[in-house]
């Protein structure tokens, strides 16, 4: 299993004690860099990367290491974050990454997670590993999926996770993430794989191998995993639903906004504005990977969307609130032909004994139909866990709530042929009445016709969709 070891110090660790610590495998190691020169490799004469160092992330975002690492984490925010990854191709390669973060809290203090991976020994005798070669973060390679393994209890949307999902898309395989039991994605890991072909498989002492995401038993074939019996998938026993969440919700807005391409131009209102109807306050931090580093600033999401647009690449960013009230989101932004477009989804943890804000819906769709050139936007409720992590069971599907059409499609299509997407529901009219948005009620979030409800709207406005 590939190991994961992080320091968290107080301090930036400069290159030359960055150096010091990659020096745990002895004068015989080579130190290679890759990625830009954001990652140093630790490897042997031979080439084959035992441990990756990446760039140190100064976290100023309250939470986020009890988000990703648990309560337990004894170390003060703000924090330098320093990630080492051990390859699992060979063996004494994990504790050659404990040692590397163990040297760094040495000299500059703070705490190393897990707690028991660090140490300062010189892990020796490594020089001369050689296995099959295979890319910087995989575990193996075949012509059809590119395999990693993980057992950190929550896997997140990392710099090495994206730069892997980025690369076997580009290769055209599949990612199988490979983790043991009691794992957990956060939203943004879990969008990560919702967004390529992938499967997360869960190993499982009673059925071999499973999926965490629909519970099909697995089975290694052809290069890569897949269901046993593909015309009948059988579900594992683990998959099961699971007490201990009852009565938490999450309310998952999709929201897409359409920008005229202005230098003027600042992002990050729309969802902003989500944020604080529904949560009382804005985001919290914002980044191109978690942890979430950077405290929130959409000038400064908008110069980094610039940049990347310039070079005819689109962005990609997550975004956090405050650690007492969950929620987080991933924007896509692009250039494309109808202007500057933002594809957010946001998703909003409660408890059993909290509200969930559906009432402000309506309100919220007016402002962003009005302020911040919605395209459209729905909205959905789910039982699932408060702290917006994907676990490897059964939870249920979300449900939707609601539709809006923003006054731009509403224009296209028409406003007395837009009103009649549903036959028997009318929607709600919003700002100018020249110029109105359609908001759509679909459910309480508790009835699953709401889904063939919003198959009429997708329907009744297909050529709107086809026109952006």
């Amino acid at each position: 299993m590939t190991q994961d070891v992080i320091a968290l110090t107080p301090q930036m660790p400069d290159p030359k004690m960055l150096l010091a610590g990659l020096l745990a495998g002895g004068p015989d190691l080579l130190v290679n860099r890759a990625c830009d020169g954001s990652v140093a490799q630790l490897c042997t004469a031979a080439g084959q990367a035992l441990v990756s160092l990446e760039a140190p992330r100064y976290l100023q975002v309250p939470g986020e290491m009890a988000r990703l690492l648990g309560p337990d984490v004894r170390a003060e925010s703000p924090v330098w974050w320093t990630e080492a990854r051990a390859t699992t191709a060979v063996e004494e390669a994990g504790r050659l990454a404990g040692s590397v973060a163990g040297r760094l809290v040495t000299v500059l203090g703070g705490a190393v997670w897990p707690r028991e991976a660090g140490h300062t020994d010189v892990v020796t005798d490594l020089a001369g590993a050689v296995t099959e070669a295979a890319p910087m973060g995989v575990d193996m390679l075949t012509d059809k999926a590119a395999v990693v393994i993980q057992g950190r209890p929550v896997v997140a949307a990392t710099t090495w996770l994206t730069d892997v999902v980025s690369n076997t898309a580009r290769t055209g395989r599949e990612l199988n993430l490979v983790t043991p039991p009691g794992v957990r994605l956060t939203f943004p890991a879990r969008t990560l794989l919702d967004g390529l072909p992938s499967r997360w498989v869960v190993r499982d002492p009673e059925c071999g191998y499973y999926d965490g995401l629909s519970g099909a038993v697995l089975h290694w074939s052809g290069g890569r995993f897949t269901p046993v019996g593909d015309s009948s998938p059988r579900i594992a026993d683990a998959f099961r639903p699971r007490p201990g969440t009852e009565g938490e919700r999450q309310l998952l807005l999709s929201i897409r906004t359409i920008h005229p391409a202005e230098e003027r131009l600042v992002l990050g209102g729309a969802l902003e504005q989500a944020w604080h109807t529904l949560t009382g306050s804005p985001p919290a931090g914002w980044a191109t990977a978690e942890p979430i580093n950077v405290p929130w600033s959409p000038r400064q999401l908008t110069d980094l969307a610039r940049t990347r647009a310039q070079r005819s690449l689109p962005t990609w960013t997550v975004a956090v609130g405050a650690p007492d009230r969950p929620a987080i989101a991933t924007v896509r932004t692009a250039r494309t032909q109808a202007g500057v477009e933002e594809h957010i989804t946001l998703a909003i943890g409660h408890g059993a004994d909290q509200s969930t804000p559906v009432d402000a819906l309506t309100g919220l769709a007016e402002s962003l139909a009005t302020g911040y050139n919605l395209a459209t936007m729905v909205s959905q409720l789910r039982a699932a866990r408060a702290d917006l992590t994907t676990p490897a069971h059964y939870e249920p599907p979300p449900v939707p709530l609601s539709f809006t059409l923003g006054p731009d499609a509403v224009a296209d299509l028409g406003l007395d042929h837009a009103r009649k997407a549903l036959a028997d529901t009318a929607p709600a009219q919003l700002g100018p009445a020249a110029r109105p948005a359609l908001h759509y009620v679909l459910g309480d979030g508790t009835d699953p016709a709401a889904w063939e409800r919003l198959q009429q709207i997708n329907d009744h406005t297909n050529c709107v969709q086809q026109k952006d």
